[in-house]
């Protein structure tokens, strides 16, 4: 007989932990048809593109704080190969968003628009405070407990992205790190999965005690077969994604977008 299962409900999603890998891992494999390399005597996963040219690997580190996630492209026609990291706590969810983005046949590998855009949208502002090596063009969460900068590096040709999630002055929650050749889309597709106000589902016992005490989170309750079936409609959905159709490229000039200036 179908019974009811008791979960926590935390926002900000940025607070809520890191939740199932299958979410990503799962997804990439079943709907993206991404391969597996499997060694059971390395605590390790492996996933690869059916283009061979995107990675992504979780390497779990004795310290959580070191990257355990790591997303990398190679070099292909105009695009520079590039990669992302994510911390052990990064919410599963999160970085679906980045990997959904990727993999989606309908996304656009282009974008002339704001990546702040979802985040000015949501409340975040600039930082009100500097470390002498980020940039007064990053924004802060109107909590204060989420950042986003850009880092320039000498001699780097763009400026890398970086994500974290904090209390003022205590190690990170969590970091992610884009370096500055990531697809605009990419980079957009993660401002707004930090942005959305939609509570995550959590295991109560495995809430993060910042988001307890930092955090909104509430009691619920939802039917064992909701949860238990949650991953298989997200595989079924992003299996069923449409793939775009042939768009025309847009002429330079008044008629076209114009380059945004590098930073």
């Amino acid at each position: 007989m179908p019974h009811d299962i008791d979960v926590a409900l935390v926002a900000p999603r940025y607070l809520a932990g890191p939740g199932d890998p299958a979410w990503v891992t799962v997804a990439l494999h079943r709907a993206c048809r991404w391969s597996t390399a499997e060694d059971p005597l390395v605590p390790r996963v492996i996933l690869t593109s059916p283009d061979q040219l995107a990675q992504l690997r979780t390497t779990p580190d004795p310290d959580p704080n070191e990257p355990w996630w790591t997303l990398r492209h190679a070099h292909h026609g105009d695009q520079r190969a590039w990669s992302v990291t994510f911390g052990a706590r990064a919410p599963a969810e999160i970085i679906a968003a980045v990997t959904d983005a990727l993999t989606d046949p309908a996304t656009p590998t282009t974008s002339w628009g704001d990546p702040y855009e979802p985040l000015r949208a949501a409340g975040w502002h600039a930082p009100r405070h500097h470390d002498g090596h980020t940039s007064p063009e990053g924004m802060s969460s109107p909590d204060g407990l989420a950042r986003v900068d850009r880092i320039s590096h000498q001699g780097a040709r763009t400026a890398s992205w970086v994500v974290e999630t904090s209390l003022h002055h205590q190690p990170a929650q969590w970091r992610a790190y884009l370096d500055g050749d990531t697809p605009p889309h990419l980079v957009t597709a993660l401002f707004a999965a930090l942005a959305d106000e939609t509570p995550l589902v959590r295991e109560p016992h495995r809430v993060p005690h910042l988001a307890h005490t930092h955090g909104r989170t509430s009691s619920g309750r939802v039917s064992a077969e909701t949860l238990a079936f949650a991953l298989e409609r997200r595989v079924t959905s992003l299996a069923q994604r449409p793939t775009a159709k042939p768009r025309a490229t847009p002429p330079p000039g008044p008629d076209g977008p114009a380059p945004r200036r590098a930073r």
